[in-house]
């Protein structure tokens, strides 16, 4: 079978892919988690970019899902963890010995699998099995911005608690509402809306400091539907 391997599409996913693995030589090379992160929302932006290319110009295949694939576990798996593992190095601990700091890199392995679960699991076009890897990603390099840029400070302990937490998350059986809209109506899309409505201005007024609030939001608020679903569901 011949492959055509640089399609607009590709180049947009190794565009995903190359900031990356610069935004992890950033972290963990020069220490700075300011320009990991934006590397970070520039991967974030070619990710989102290469699905709709793909479809617009008629060159989806299992070529470009598994590329994407790939590259997101560099984007939103490796980068992530090395951020987690620099803020775990700059953070104060009392208890836990400095080898302790490399088990942040569970991030990396819950996102493959949660990247390989996604690939085989056709009811996932609609909404979510667990937390996104791009949404887990963000949330724990805005730690590492907000660290360097506002002071932020965590015990190290606090730092192992969110890679543990996250990387459940994103293997986790919660179903997270995806912000893809069929029409662009106000019913059907209510939540989609009133959180995107709600993301942004939380956004306006504290500005970084709402990036991982919006985060756990997003998936507090899931795991309500989730379960409240289930609930109605079971009568």
């Amino acid at each position: 079978m011949k492959v055509k391997l640089f399609t607009i599409p590709n180049l947009l996913t190794l565009g995903n892919l190359l900031c990356g693995a610069s935004g992890v030589v950033a972290a963990l090379w020069q220490g700075d988690l300011t320009l990991a992160f934006a590397l970070m929302l520039v991967a974030a932006g070619f990710d989102f970019c290469d699905g709709l290319v793909a479809r617009a110009l008629g060159q989806e295949g299992p070529m470009g899902i598994q590329l994407d694939s790939l590259a997101d576990d560099i984007s939103f798996g490796l980068l992530p963890a090395a951020v987690l593992f620099v803020l775990w190095q700059r953070m104060p601990g009392a208890w836990l010995p400095p080898s302790a700091g490399f088990g942040v890199f569970v991030v990396a392995a819950f996102a493959a699998l949660r990247l390989a679960k996604f690939n085989i699991d056709p009811t996932q076009h609609t909404e979510f099995c667990g937390l996104p890897s791009p949404a887990a990603a963000i949330f724990c390099a805005s730690l590492g911005l907000l660290a360097e840029r506002q002071g932020l400070t965590l015990p190290r302990e606090a730092v192992l608690v969110v890679a543990l937490g996250v990387g459940l998350l994103m293997i986790s059986p919660v179903r997270m509402f995806a912000l893809k809209f069929r029409s662009y109506g106000w019913r059907g899309n209510e939540v989609r809306y009133s959180f995107v409505i709600c993301s942004v201005a939380a956004l306006v007024v504290w500005r970084w400091w709402a990036v991982p609030a919006v985060v756990a939001a997003y998936a507090g608020l899931s795991a309500v539907l989730w379960l409240a679903g289930r609930c109605g569901s079971s009568k």
